[in-house]
């Protein structure tokens, strides 16, 4: 006798998961809008500031400051160095380990883009009050800390 398939309605609506997602997706909608004129994705924009946090950072640790697994982050690289954005240099202590630098054009275009990656961070914001935003950005921190070895890409532990 074959077994009755069960229904299992679950509300969506009920599910962070769910809405992370949508998030997300929101987030990214916002920063290629107000980034459009200096065609990068969020992902670019995050090694080019990683890049420019730490001059001379190697792929292994951008990847892991950034929180993209490193295949992902060195074709990203490759995107960027091919556009004359980010150099690559061989380590002095270790010829197999690149050492990333912005480019005077990779500088340029990073402080062009800050101005509309703000508005980005602020139009997803918006509808927040001061206080909510501060408390969200807190929960947001503790989330993703509290459950960062779960992620494919780790990113580094960081203060709070």
């Amino acid at each position: 006798m074959k077994a009755k398939a069960r229904k299992s309605i679950i509300d969506l609506e009920t599910l962070p998961g769910h809405y992370i997602r949508r998030l997300q997706q929101i987030a990214v909608a916002v920063f290629l809008q107000e980034t459009e004129a200096h065609g990068l994705t969020p992902v670019q924009y995050s090694a080019l500031q990683g890049i420019e946090n730490s001059p001379g950072v190697d792929q292994r640790t951008l990847a892991r400051t950034i929180g993209f697994d490193t295949s992902t982050t060195a074709s990203v690289i490759d995107r960027l160095e091919a556009r004359g954005l980010v150099q690559r240099n061989a380590s002095p202590t270790d010829k197999r380990v690149r050492l990333l630098t912005l480019t005077d054009e990779g500088r340029t275009l990073l402080a062009d883009v800050v101005p509309s990656m703000r508005r980005a961070q602020e139009r997803m914001l918006d509808p927040l009050s001061s206080t909510d935003r501060a408390e969200f950005m807190r929960m947001l921190r503790t989330l993703v800390q509290a459950n960062n070895e779960l992620s494919r890409a780790p990113g580094e532990a960081r203060e709070q």
